[in-house]
C-alpha cells in the first residue's frame, strides 16, 4: 500500500485507551490500537506518540489540590499509559522507545530531540510521555511541539469521536460534522476538540491535524494512505 506521510506524530487520548471502563485499560482496545500502529510501522511509516493520562487523572479531578501539582500528577499518568504502549508494540515485535519531558530515567530516557530523531531514522517508534514537562499545558500542545520539533508531515489526532463538531455530538443529536476547518476558524469558534495553544502552535508551523474516530476500521492505516472520507481537517 502506497503511503502519503514518512513521518506522522498520533495523539492517543487516555480516555480512549480506556474504552467503554472509563478508567483504566480496555485490553481489547490497547491491542487494537497497538495493532494498528504495527501495521503502519510496518509501510515503512516512521512514528511519533504522544499519550494522555485522562485514563487514570484528569486535571484536579473536583478537588481544591493546587493546580501544579494535579499537572504532575497528570504527567505521571502519561508515563502508565506510554510504557502500556510500550510493552505492547515491542511484544508485537517493532523496537520502540519512550522518553518522557520530566527526568524518570529508570523507566525511560529524558526527551532528547537528536535521539529522538535518531530513533525514528532507525525504524523505532517514539512514544512522547509527560506533555510538555510544564504545568498549565495539556499533552495536546506537547504533540503540536513535538510534531514541529521532529518535523512530522501530520498530527494525527485519535479521539472517541469521528471527527470534530460544532457541537458535542453526544449531547446535541444535530450536531453539524466538518469536514474541514481552517486554524483560526477552529480558535474563534471555542471549539474543544483540541487546546487553543495548541492549534496556534500547528498554525504557525502549518501542520496540519487530522481528528478521527480511533474506533474507526483501519483508521490508522487510512489516514497516512491519505483517504479523504475518514474525520476532519484543521488545516
Amino acid at each position: 500500500m502506497a503511503v502519503k506521510y514518512k513521518r506522522v506524530i498520533i495523539k492517543i487520548s487516555g480516555e480512549a485507551l480506556a474504552g467503554e471502563k472509563g478508567m483504566g485499560f480496555d485490553q481489547a482496545v490497547l491491542q487494537g490500537v497497538v495493532e494498528e500502529i504495527c501495521k503502519v510501522h510496518d509501510l515503512g511509516v516512521q512514528i511519533g506518540i504522544v499519550v494522555g493520562g485522562g485514563n487514570f487523572w484528569r486535571g484536579r479531578q473536583g478537588t481544591e489540590m493546587e493546580r501544579t501539582t494535579a499537572d504532575h500528577m497528570g504527567m505521571l499518568a502519561t508515563v502508565i499509559n506510554a510504557l502500556a504502549l510500550q510493552d505492547a508494540i515491542e511484544r508485537r515485535g517493532v523496537p520502540t522507545r519512550v522518553q518522557t519531558a520530566l527526568n524518570i530515567t529508570r523507566v525511560a530516557e529524558p526527551y532528547i530531540l537528536r535521539k529522538a530523531l535518531s530513533h525514528l531514522d532507525k525504524g523505532r517508534i517514539v512514544i512522547f510521555a509527560c506533555g510538555t514537562g510544564n504545568p498549565f499545558f495539556s499533552t495536546d500542545t506537547a504533540v503540536a511541539l513535538r510534531a514541529a520539533e521532529i518535523g512530522a508531515e501530520v498530527i494525527l489526532l485519535a479521539k472517541n469521536v469521528d471527527g470534530i463538531y460544532d457541537s458535542d455530538p453526544k449531547l446535541n443529536p444535530n450536531a453539524k460534522k466538518y469536514k474541514e476547518i481552517g486554524y483560526l476558524d477552529f480558535i474563534s469558534q471555542g471549539l474543544k476538540a483540541m487546546d487553543t495553544a495548541a492549534v496556534a502552535i500547528c498554525m504557525e508551523n502549518k501542520t496540519p491535524i487530522l481528528a478521527f474516530g480511533l474506533d474507526e476500521e483501519d483508521a490508522l492505516i487510512r489516514a497516512v494512505s491519505g483517504d479523504d472520507s475518514l474525520g476532519t481537517w484543521i488545516k
